[in-house]
């Protein structure tokens, strides 16, 4: 967590804002914060999640807006938590020397949401609009190097992702993680650390001026 960043400016972030927000940005961002509480009180935060939501989006004036937050909030936490450890395999299969608990609280729960979307959300989000928020997810709440790790993982599950998809895999499995010294003629559905290209190139931002035309992402 960047300096200054206590759990409470987290959690309490929404309520504080004054500008418009796209809806299923603002939702992103709730999951993001459930996700956060849920590994600090894994306990007692699924019995919270409904609560949770309803607390942070009633002072939306919005009712379809607060319903279309609230629903894609909830999607996306269960979605998540569900498959934590399938999202965990994705997200360690291509962060080589990087095991999960070595990650920022943070980071590694914006990559599970990433992942998730990648991998099992709806179609119907174009894969750069979810890197990006991504992106923007981790350079605002994290460390000015959490952008560029984030965007290098989800880029590399797009593509894994699109080439299984390609070949009519619709769930494509995560890749198995390639060890320092591993047996060579493993290569077969493996991650190599020798990136023809540079895997921490940002993204352009997609172009996003109107809420009306992409709330729905």
């Amino acid at each position: 967590m960047r300096a200054g960043c206590s759990r409470n400016d987290l959690t309490d972030r929404p309520k504080q804002m004054t500008e418009p927000v796209r809806r299923r940005t603002h939702a992103r961002e709730l999951c993001l914060q459930y996700l956060y509480m849920y590994e600090i009180q894994p306990d007692t935060a699924p019995a919270e999640l409904d609560a949770f939501i309803e607390d942070h989006t009633k002072t939306n004036r919005d009712r379809k807006g607060r319903i279309i937050i609230s629903e894609f909030a909830r999607r996306l936490c269960l979605g998540v938590i569900e498959n934590r450890k399938q999202i965990d395999d994705w997200i360690v299969g291509i962060a080589r020397n990087w095991p999960i608990e070595r990650m920022a609280h943070l980071d590694r729960n914006v990559l599970r949401l990433g992942v998730y979307e990648l991998v099992y959300g709806d179609a119907d989000a174009p894969p750069k609009v979810v890197i990006n928020e991504a992106i923007e997810l981790a350079k605002r709440f994290s460390t000015a190097q959490s952008g560029s790790f984030v965007n290098g993982i989800l880029d590399r599950v797009r593509m894994l992702v699109a080439d299984a998809r390609s070949n009519g895999i619709d769930k494509p499995q995560p890749p198995e993680r390639l060890e320092i010294g591993g047996s060579g003629n493993q290569t077969k559905n493996k991650i190599q650390a020798d990136f023809t290209d540079d895997p921490f190139e940002v993204i352009p931002d997609v172009n996003e001026d109107s809420d009306d035309g992409m709330h729905k992402y």
